[in-house]
Order: structure tokens, then C-alpha cells, then sequence
């Protein structure tokens, strides 16, 4: 994994720049330096976590589905600070969403029996919910995932 950082005239960094293969031991070691990054600039850890799971979801959507045939696949995703809290991009090479949109994430209906319940498919609803807007576009051969996330309170 590569990464990088660029400082602002506080000398905190604006952003983080991270560069990962598309696999699961890469996004754990990511979610890792995403968290002291996001430590360190003061968010809570309330946010942490909602960011932990918008990238996990993201990122586990982006391995299982865009490189879901091509096992050499990368992810460049890059987090800027804001006045209000975070933008977080995901770039990736892999299969562009079907209809070239992102999934609705809409809920599902949990008032069944156990064995009907849902295995999957709340990624996307949670995703929208932690975030405050979304944007997806296909720019050449590469799929640009786009999540703003306002920090309601920081821990400094």
C-alpha cells in the first residue's frame, strides 16, 4: 500500500492519499491509517466509526463486484478535510456500475422469518445514510465514487 499526505499552513494534513490493492487485507490496513489520520485531525470517534464503515462498504463493493474478474485490481482513494468534515474519492479500473449509477440503497423489509431474512444487500443503504451526498461517474476506464460526510461534533 502507498500513501501520502499533504499538509496545510497548520501543518496538519489536508488530505490523505492511499493506493491499494483490491483485497481485503489491503482495506483493513487502509481503514487502519484512515483512522489515525482522522484521529489525529480531532474528528470523534463517533465519525470514525461512521467513516469506517461508509469506506468498508465502499471499498468491499468495489472488490467483490467491479474486480470481480480481474484479481490485480487497485484502488486510489483520498480523503480531504474540510470546514464541516470529510470528501472521500474511490477510483478503481474495474466493471462500471450496472446502468452506470449507484445502487438506491434502499431498506429492507426485516418483519419475516429468520431463514428468509436478507444475507446482503445493506451496504448501499448504509452508505447513503452516513453520508450526506453522493456522486459516481465513469471517467474513461475508471469508475470515480465521491462521499461527502459532515462531522456533527469533533473530539478537539
Amino acid at each position: 500500500m502507498q500513501y501520502s499526505m499533504r499538509l496545510g499552513e497548520s501543518g496538519m494534513a489536508d488530505n490523505l492519499s492511499l493506493s491499494l490493492d483490491a483485497n481485503e487485507m489491503a482495506l483493513r490496513a487502509s481503514l487502519k491509517q484512515v483512522r489515525d489520520y482522522l484521529a489525529a485531525c480531532g474528528f470523534s470517534e463517533s465519525f470514525l466509526g461512521n467513516v469506517e464503515i461508509v469506506l468498508a462498504e465502499a471499498v468491499n463493493n468495489v472488490i467483490e463486484h467491479a474486480y470481480a474478474e480481474m484479481p490485480d485490481g487497485r484502488i486510489d482513494m483520498r480523503l480531504e478535510r474540510t470546514d464541516t468534515g470529510i470528501v472521500i474519492f474511490l477510483e478503481d479500473e474495474g466493471v462500471e456500475m450496472p446502468g452506470g449509477v449507484a445502487p438506491a440503497g434502499r431498506p429492507h423489509d426485516l418483519d419475516v422469518d429468520v431463514d428468509n431474512l436478507p444475507e446482503g444487500g445493506f451496504g448501499w443503504f448504509l452508505i447513503r445514510t452516513l453520508t450526506d451526498r453522493l456522486e459516481f461517474s465513469r471517467i474513461g476506464k475508471r469508475n470515480r465514487l465521491c462521499m461527502h460526510m459532515q462531522a456533527n461534533q469533533s473530539a478537539s
